[in-house]
């Protein structure tokens, strides 16, 4: 059964490295309809593309999807993000698909929220390019490892395990980490006079508050297979999709069930 929002947001996808869970999201994107759809930075992973080229089929039909689903009627806005930055000098109007910077969104119980990718409040993107691109590739490996472990996992009849998701809520830097960018988002987002902000770039999903201001983040879609939806009444959700479950499933989930980092 189709699903309908007022909004969606999801962020980066990384199409075109071999982590992205294409698959994934092709079929939430089959199973749910918005009015509105922000795609909120790293749809697109350029500096993998750069290094080598890879680029199946499920990653050209999450594209065609998008497309299908704005000549159909859903407006998308595309806010790109350090990993597709190049498209930054090509903001515009597209058919059914807008480019832009940043946006705001006014809910349907009237709270502004800013939208943005996050990589603009983060240091070392925009200082230290190179070490940046060497966290990348240390990503990369880190996914590789992860999916050794988990092939072994299943080996032996025990379910999906996240050995980067351990290492962010674990590791002491990394958890400071988010919470000094979470921080610094909110800070960010009280000179645009909203009620909330929304972001991606930290690959950490979600849903909290900071001093008065709603903070959003949608996650990814090469771990957690994660986006923010508003219903049609103005109230914001977090959902996780499984892609490991026998069946679909698209689970909605309280503030209070997200762990906290900050």
């Amino acid at each position: 059964m189709t699903k309908r929002y007022r909004t969606g947001w999801i962020s980066d996808v990384h199409l075109g490295t071999r982590g992205s869970k294409a698959a994934a999201l092709l079929e939430f994107l089959r199973d749910t309809e918005f009015e509105k759809l922000y795609l909120v930075g790293d749809l697109v992973d350029i500096w993998a593309l750069r290094r080598a080229i890879y680029w199946p089929q499920d990653h050209n039909d999450v594209i065609q999807k998008l497309l299908r689903k704005g000549r159909k009627g859903t407006e998308i806005i595309y806010i790109p993000g350090n990993h597709d930055e190049f498209l930054s000098g090509f903001h515009g109007n597209y058919a059914s698909v807008t480019l832009q910077k940043n946006a705001i969104h006014t809910t349907a119980d009237g709270r502004r929220l800013l939208i943005m990718h996050g990589h603009e409040l983060d240091n070392v993107v925009q200082n230290l390019g190179w070490l940046a691109h060497l966290g990348d590739i240390g990503y990369v490996m880190l996914m590789r490892c992860n999916g050794v472990v988990n092939f072994f996992r299943r080996l032996m009849g025990l379910g999906h395990w996240s050995l980067s998701a351990y290492i962010k809520a674990e590791v002491k830097n990394v958890v400071s980490f988010i919470g000094k960018f979470e921080a610094s988002i909110v800070r960010y987002a009280r000179d645009y006079k909203v009620d909330g902000v929304l972001c991606g770039h930290i690959h950490t999903a979600a849903e909290r508050e900071f001093e008065g201001i709603a903070y959003y983040n949608c996650g990814d879609w090469v771990e957690s297979c994660t986006a923010i939806v508003e219903e049609f009444d103005g109230q914001m959700c977090l959902l996780r999709f499984d892609p490991h479950a026998k069946s679909s499933s698209v689970l909605k989930e309280p503030p209070e069930a997200i762990p906290s980092l900050g």
